[in-house]
């Protein structure tokens, strides 16, 4: 499913207003990959690595799952992007940031989403440039090496 030209400027604005640095980080990408797993086959669900390019194949189960989760998400953007104003990228941040207020459920799914965009494998769309990886820190998929002992920390 690819978000409308519309839709694609206010999921930009909004993840823009809910975390700095993540339109360029991609995530909007990731969003609309989301939102289009099963546009593609495989489904762009599970990455067969953080940083590739290849996905694995679904169990009959896991279709069934993952296409009722995904199209609950498919739904409810349609359903609420409009909520916000059509004028919504073109307003100023102090309004944005009122309307997303005034919606929390499309806010925390957008947030939500724009985090795994932002902090999430790049496999997935985002993170380009593992900017969202470099912010906290995080070098990523250390495989094969692993980590030493040194590098985890009992909890």
């Amino acid at each position: 499913m690819s978000l409308s030209p519309l839709h694609r400027s206010i999921v930009t604005a909004a993840c823009g207003r809910l975390i700095p640095g993540s339109v360029a980080a991609g995530v909007v990408d990731y969003i609309e990959g989301l939102l289009g797993a099963f546009d593609v086959s495989p489904p762009r669900v599970w990455a067969v690595t953080p940083r590739g390019s290849a996905f694995h194949e679904l169990s009959p189960f896991e279709e069934v799952a993952w296409r009722r989760r995904i199209g609950d998400w498919q739904a409810r953007y349609d359903a609420e992007l409009p909520l916000l104003g059509d004028d919504f990228a073109a307003a100023s941040d102090d309004e944005q940031d009122a309307r997303l207020r005034a919606q929390p459920a499309l806010t925390s799914l957008l947030y939500e989403h724009a985090c795994e965009g932002m902090y999430g494998a790049p496999a997935y769309g985002g993170n380009r440039d593992l900017v969202g990886w470099r912010t906290i820190g995080f070098e990523g998929d250390v495989a094969p090496r692993g980590y030493s002992d040194d590098e985890v920390a009992l909890p």
